[in-house]
């Protein structure tokens, strides 16, 4: 979805929102199996077998059912090609999307609490179309509410409305009461075994706890971090006055200022050595989104084949 009205750049409405199943269904995701079987849910599963979502073809091999062989990347190839699939299990999908503070705040594309919002309501679209269970855990630093997972569109639509009434309106300097490290320990409580959780933050309050509080969750789930970034947070522009919104009122800085620069660059560098390390004690895998760019566009570098979640 291209951002072009100025509502949509602070903050995006339940209607908004609603119309991103569009974008979901854009990313082609495979249709969910025929209702009868639908009771049993979907999930990709390590072992390859006879299942109903097709994987991959690769190279026979020794011992591979030959009902499988791919006659026409045979012929092809002239090396016989075999057709690898999924088995397919339920699993709940758990959406973290933080709104909090930081989140209030862009130099370019959409606030980082709008595309917050978009990533996981197209990931709850997603989700919902392939049959999983979707549940969602939305924070602000003042309230966190909690959508536990369910195989139901009105599920997906009252984790909408909660990504929509928690957005801010102005910028808030106080310190947040409830953090990522909350709805982290929360999230624990919630999960199932075996869920795929998608944590969407910006990440800019990770305390000494985050690692291991992500640590717990990715023992027993499949977790993946979406790092909401802008452009200004990663690089200052050379020169040049600029204004940034506060609590208080616009607060001005100097880019051309070397003191201010290496300051600037200081703080950056030791937040990302902090965050890679979070992640790598945690062992989850993190994904930066840029304000720029559209949601849809983005979800593509962690979506398998056919918008598939993986």
């Amino acid at each position: 979805m291209d951002v072009s009205d100025s509502d949509a750049i602070t903050r995006i409405s339940l209607q908004a929102l609603i119309r991103l199943q569009a974008d979901a269904r854009a990313l082609k995701l495979p249709s969910a199996r025929p209702a009868r079987a639908r009771q049993t849910g979907l999930k990709n599963s390590s072992q390859r077998g006879r299942g109903m979502a097709f994987a991959e073809v690769r190279l026979y091999q020794p011992g591979d059912d030959i009902r499988s062989i791919d006659w026409r990347v045979t012929a092809r190839r002239q090396a016989p090609h075999t057709k690898l699939y999924e088995e397919e299990r339920e699993r709940p999908v758990l959406l973290l999307c933080d709104l909090g503070p930081t989140l209030f705040f862009a130099s370019t594309g959409a606030f980082k609490q709008v595309r917050c919002a978009q990533l996981a309501s197209i990931l709850a679209w997603l989700s919902l179309s392939a049959g999983d269970q979707v549940g969602g855990i939305v924070f602000n630093g003042n309230t966190l509410t909690v959508q536990r997972p369910a195989r139901r569109k009105k599920s997906v639509l009252r984790i909408l409305d909660t990504l929509a009434s928690q957005q801010r309106t102005s910028p808030d300097a106080s310190a947040p009461k409830i953090t990522l490290d909350t709805a982290l320990a929360e999230a624990r409580q919630v999960a199932h075994t075996g869920s795929r959780i998608f944590v969407i933050s910006d990440f800019l309050n990770i305390s000494e706890k985050t690692s291991s509080l992500l640590g717990a969750l990715a023992r027993n789930n499949s977790v993946s971090a979406l790092r909401v970034v802008d452009p200004l947070e990663q690089e200052l522009p050379q020169s040049g006055r600029f204004a940034i919104a506060g609590a208080d009122g616009p607060v001005w800085f100097d880019a051309s200022n070397r003191s201010f620069q290496q300051a600037w660059h200081q703080k950056i560098t030791h937040h990302e050595a902090e965050l890679a390390e979070c992640f790598r004690l945690s062992g989850v895998l993190a994904t930066d989104v840029s304000t720029r760019e559209g949601p849809a566009t983005s979800l593509k570098a962690i979506l398998g084949p056919g918008g598939r979640i993986r």
